[in-house]
């Protein structure tokens, strides 16, 4: 059963809203009922990566992380 929900906000953001919902070939009802959807209960970490995967998550939390500081690390690393 469908019902309705009325949601309040700036007008810009609707804007966003409806051009995104166009690009993507959907309502904005679609778009939200989605992510709505994203919002319960999550699988626990490891049951969703494999384990090599699980272990790296959070590692660069806080850190900078570009190209410069990349290219910084190899030549340190092999020069």
């Amino acid at each position: 059963m469908q019902t309705k929900l009325t949601l309040r906000m700036d007008e810009e953001l609707i804007h966003q809203a409806k051009r995104a919902a166009d690009r993507r070939g959907k309502s904005v009802s679609q778009m939200v009922a989605e992510f709505f959807a994203t919002l319960g209960e999550r699988p626990a970490r490891s049951a969703a990566y494999p384990p090599i995967t699980t272990s790296l998550l959070g590692v660069m939390e806080g850190k900078a992380a570009d190209e410069r500081a990349y290219q910084r690390h190899l030549r340190e690393k092999y020069l």
